[in-house]
C-alpha cells in the first residue's frame, strides 16, 4: 500500500464549498484505504494499492479522484498527488527560517513545465521588490516560498501564480499546514 496525500485547488475558496465529511466519502467510495482529511482547506491521507512507482499508477489515482470530485460536487476539480513519505522530505528542505512575520509556503505542481515557467519567473525576481519576497525552485514538483504576512496575494509572484493556465496544475499550502499532514 502507498499512503499519498491529495492536495485540493480551491477547495472552500470562491464558492466552493466541501465538507470534510463529504470529501472523505468520495475517496472512500473510491476504495481508498486510510483516508482522513486534514483542516478544511482540501487536504486528504490516504492510501491505496495501484502503484505509486510509475507515473502511469500516479496518474490513474489523481484522474479518478478528480473525476470523483466533478461527479459528486460539480466543479472542475484539480489536485496535486503526493506520496506522503515525500512530504517530510519537503518540509525538512524548507530553505528559509522561520519568522513571526513572514509566511513560508510550498507550491505544488503536477507539471515540470509549469514548474519550470516558476522557475523562470523566479530567476527574475527584484530581490529588492516590495513587498519583499523569496522564492526557490526545490524540485520539478515543489516550489519554496515565503512573504510578509499580510503579503500573501500582492507580491509578483503570488499574482503570477494566479494566472488561469496553473489553476489546474498548482496548488499552495502553509508549510504549518503540511507539518499537520505529517
Amino acid at each position: 500500500m502507498t499512503r499519498f496525500a491529495a492536495l485540493l485547488r480551491g477547495v472552500n475558496v470562491g464558492g466552493i464549498t466541501i465538507t470534510s465529511a463529504d470529501l472523505a466519502d468520495v475517496f472512500r467510495s473510491l476504495r481508498f484505504d486510510g483516508v482522513k482529511t486534514v483542516l478544511a482547506s482540501g487536504n486528504v491521507l490516504f492510501e491505496t494499492d495501484a502503484p505509486a512507482d510509475s507515473a502511469k499508477g500516479a496518474a490513474a489515482v489523481k484522474s479518478a479522484i478528480e473525476a470523483g470530485l466533478r461527479d459528486r460536487f460539480g466543479y472542475e476539480a484539480w489536485i496535486v498527488l503526493v506520496e506522503h513519505s515525500d512530504l517530510a522530505g519537503i518540509v525538512e528542505d524548507f530553505p528559509y527560517d522561520e519568522v513571526d512575520e513572514r509566511q513560508p509556503y510550498v507550491v505544488f505542481s503536477s507539471d515540470p513545465a509549469v514548474t519550470a515557467e516558476i522557475g523562470a519567473f523566479i530567476d527574475g525576481l527584484d530581490p529588492s521588490g516590495e513587498p519583499a519576497e523569496r522564492a526557490r525552485v526545490r524540485d520539478e514538483r515543489v516550489v519554496y516560498w515565503e512573504v510578509p504576512k499580510g503579503h500573501s496575494l500582492d507580491t509578483a509572484l503570488a499574482k503570477f501564480l494566479a494566472k488561469s493556465r496553473f489553476t489546474s496544475a498548482t496548488t499552495t499550502r502553509n508549510l504549518r499546514t503540511l507539518r499537520k499532514l505529517l
